[in-house]
C-alpha cells in the first residue's frame, strides 16, 4: 500500500524487546551526559564573555572589546591568549578523563564514582 504523507499505512513492524529499567537508566545517563557537555560549553563560552572575568584576567581583551565600534559577533575578541585559555580547559578535561580511566580500572566503577562525589 502506498505511503500517505511519508508515513506507511501498511502493517507496522513489532519489536520483541520491552522497555526495561536498564534501558531507562541508560537513556537517563546519556541525557545527563549531553546536559553536562552543554553546560561545559556554556560555562567556558559564557565565562570568557563576562566583563568582570575579562577585566581581571584579560584586561587587554576587555579594552579592545569595548573600544571596538564594529558589531561583528563572530570575531569579537581576536585574542590568541584567550583562545589558548579556553582550549586549555578542554585539554584539562582530556587529561582528567585519562587519569579517571586509570583510577576506574584499578578501583572499579562503583568505588571511583563514589570517590568522585566528594
Amino acid at each position: 500500500m502506498p505511503a500517505v504523507g511519508g508515513i506507511p499505512t501498511g502493517p507496522s513492524k513489532e519489536y520483541p524487546g520491552n522497555l526495561t529499567p536498564y534501558v531507562v537508566v541508560t537513556c537517563v545517563v546519556a541525557a545527563m551526559g549531553g546536559l553536562i557537555f552543554g553546560y561545559d560549553i556554556g560555562i567556558s563560552g559564557g565565562v570568557t564573555s563576562m566583563d568582570p572575568f575579562l577585566l581581571k584576567f584579560f584586561p587587554k581583551v576587555y579594552r579592545s572589546k569595548h573600544n571596538d565600534s564594529s558589531n561583528n559577533q563572530y570575531c569579537q575578541y581576536n585574542s590568541q591568549t584567550l583562545t589558548m585559555f579556553t582550549s586549555s580547559l578542554y585539554l584539562a578535561a582530556l587529561l582528567s578523563s585519562l587519569v579517571a580511566s586509570i583510577v576506574t580500572r584499578k578501583l572499579g566503577r562503583k568505588p571511583s564514582m563514589l570517590l568522585g562525589e566528594d
